[in-house]
């Protein structure tokens, strides 16, 4: 919450927390005296402390449960490297935040050291090799498990996705847990991918955004490559 707050005060700030888990966040963000609301698509990973905040939603971040507009700030960390169709995902952060209004984006990169979460850094020979591996190891498989809960996502791409809209500005985009004397890692291409642990792209959605119908980049092409494999029953294929 802390860096959202390097931009705006959350103080009176309507603020959606997409993904938020157990609630922390939203939970920050209210004793900040925002007015904040927690969607999770999971019941379960609520946990009872989500579920007693009274103010979660369960739903899908690719198609939120509210109008245009309705935040003064949306919110998600380390949920996008868990999602089929991040830029659907992205799509819906936008939409629901006011022209003027605050996007938060973080995630962790598939390349970085703790690109496989529990599967690191075996993960660098390959997602499922470093899920069998844990599986072996442990006797259950992995809760982020590759191809199913987590999939690759790079740096290069999720920011093509970003800089390809008309409808937000870029106000920064850093390495989360560095300090700032190390943000010009960012402007090292192959270097930011493997150096960053976790990025954090901070964006302002525009009062007027041109329109013209948006052609299908590059990076949109490589995400869905990776995730059209995924089965519709998969547990990030879910709905409110």
């Amino acid at each position: 919450m802390a860096l959202v707050e390097e931009q705006t005060s959350v103080v009176g700030q309507r603020v959606v927390d997409i993904g938020g888990g157990r609630g922390y966040f939203a939970e920050a963000f209210r004793r900040a005296g925002a007015a904040s609301v927690l969607v999770e698509p999971f019941r379960e990973a609520m946990g009872g402390s989500g579920r007693r905040l009274g103010y979660g939603l369960i739903g899908d971040g690719r198609a939120l449960p509210f109008v245009d507009g309705a935040f003064d700030i949306s919110h998600s960390s380390n949920v996008l490297e868990h999602v089929v169709g991040p830029a659907a995902f992205l799509d819906e952060m936008v939409r629901v935040v006011r022209p003027g209004g605050l996007v938060f984006l973080a995630f962790t990169n598939w390349l970085s050291p703790f690109g496989g979460h529990e599967t690191a850094p075996w993960h660098y020979l390959g997602g499922e090799m470093a899920a069998r591996r844990y599986e072996w190891k442990h006797g259950h498989p992995p809760k982020n498990r590759y191809g199913e809960a987590l999939f690759k996502l790079h740096i290069s791409d999720v920011l093509a996705l970003v800089e390809m809209r008309t409808d937000v500005a870029v106000i920064d985009a850093y390495p989360r847990y560095y300090l700032r004397w190390a943000r010009p890692v960012m402007k090292m291409p192959g270097l930011r991918e493997v150096a960053t642990w976790n990025l954090v792209i901070m964006m302002r959605r525009r009062i007027q955004a041109a329109t013209p119908e948006r052609p299908v980049h590059r990076a949109q092409q490589a995400l869905h490559r990776t995730h059209q494999a995924i089965p519709e029953n998969s547990p990030t294929s879910i709905h409110a």
